[in-house]
């Protein structure tokens, strides 16, 4: 029986700066078959060959337009069919938030999705990434790429189970309701959340604030999510969150599938 296919996300809040806290250690033991990296705050100028392509993978990047902004990084040990970066829509893809690699039985979005800050601007920023977004699954669907995986920090936890503290945070944003039900759209739309698959408890998270030392008494928000298509759902092994892993503000989660 061959090892399941070992997929991970993970926001970095800098490539760069989880580098010198040993993210080229961690890649080695962990060795996920696909690593999907957010907030990588990088352009290529920017990067040593040791970040931008370590030994065994082959690495795409997208990144915005701003040097030290947003960005995501996909690495595979297999080579992609096929990479397309953004969603195809100026208003967003100057930002750097999206790469979509194409395998030979899945299609995978790899995404770092706004935040609503406390603007009213870049809330609906956030809100129409969500809704332009769904519309370009509906694009891939349509054009026969039915297997679809979406990755990244979503940067909105869907239920109370999701947080910490949900009745303090129901009017801030990553728990307003039109945030959370935009992944009851997703879900609707013919996806799953894959933790969701194996635990139904609440206490696990994948971001925790730096500032107030929120990690260290599990005060958390699960913003980082890997949903797959139903399609997939047979294929579904395992998901996982790994909060003993260091170096941001945010930990690796992950999943694995049946080859």
């Amino acid at each position: 029986m061959p090892k399941p296919l070992r997929l991970v996300s993970w926001n970095v809040n800098g490539v760069r700066a989880v580098h010198k806290k040993g993210f080229a250690e961690w890649l080695k033991k962990d060795a996920p078959d696909v690593l999907c990296l957010q907030e990588t705050k990088a352009q290529l100028d920017q990067l040593t060959p040791q970040v931008h392509a370590p030994e065994g993978y082959q690495t795409q990047w997208h990144w915005g337009e701003r040097k030290g902004y947003c960005g995501v990084s996909t690495f595979s040990k297999e080579t992609p069919l096929c990479v397309d970066r953004g969603l195809g829509n100026p208003l967003f893809d100057g930002e750097g938030r999206v790469l979509i690699t194409r395998f030979e039985d899945f299609t995978l979005f790899n995404v770092y999705f706004p935040n609503g800050q406390s603007r009213a601007d870049r809330l609906k920023f956030k809100l129409d990434f969500y809704e332009d977004f769904l519309k370009v699954l509906e694009r891939y669907r349509a054009r026969g790429e039915d297997k679809l995986i979406i990755c990244g920090d979503v940067n909105t936890a869907h239920t109370e189970l999701d947080l910490a503290r949900p009745k303090e945070n129901q009017k801030t944003s990553g728990f307003l309701p039109e945030e959370r039900g935009w992944i009851d759209k997703l879900l609707a739309a013919g996806f799953i959340d894959s933790f969701r698959e194996f635990e139904k408890g609440g206490g696990h998270y994948s971001y925790w604030d730096q500032i107030s030392g929120a990690r260290a008494r599990n005060v958390g928000w699960r913003i980082d999510y890997f949903f797959l298509s139903k399609n997939l759902r047979a294929r579904l092994k395992g998901a996982f969150i790994q909060p003993a892993v260091m170096g941001s503000d945010h930990c690796p989660i992950g999943i694995e599938l049946a080859r």
